[in-house]
């Protein structure tokens, strides 16, 4: 979970499956030999052309899959460090986003709900 100055948080409409037009938090798949926060790293660069620090871990959840596999995600709080936000990657889109304008926004399931009870957004 990334937020600018302003308190807007950062998300990116998924190009791909699964979840393809939601929007949700930057992320993806960790690579052989990366640890959570090197992946965390990588992934944000790929999909907004941002380099980031990544910070605590925000929350864990799992998630269901294609096939009934069960998708294990931990979401981190990262500090942006550098860069120019752009779409990248499978991202189709990038963006700051309020709380009023998430609010608006087709997301991925569950999203809005572990950020609420983690206490992260809106704050």
């Amino acid at each position: 979970m990334i937020k600018d100055p302003a308190g807007r948080l950062l998300l990116i409409k998924r190009g791909h499956e699964p979840g393809a037009g939601l929007w949700s938090l930057p992320g993806g798949r960790i690579e052989p030999g990366e640890t959570d926060q090197q992946a965390l790293v990588r992934e944000v660069l790929e999909e907004t052309g941002l380099r980031v620090d990544c910070g605590a871990l925000l929350g864990t959840a799992d998630l269901p899959g294609p096939g009934g596999a069960v998708i294990h995600v931990g979401d981190y709080l990262a500090v942006v460090t550098g860069g120019e936000l752009a779409a990248g990657d499978d991202a189709a889109d990038a963006r700051w986003v309020t709380a009023a304008e998430m609010e608006a926004l087709p997301l991925t399931k569950g999203l809005a709900g572990y950020l609420t009870a983690w206490g992260a957004y809106p704050a």
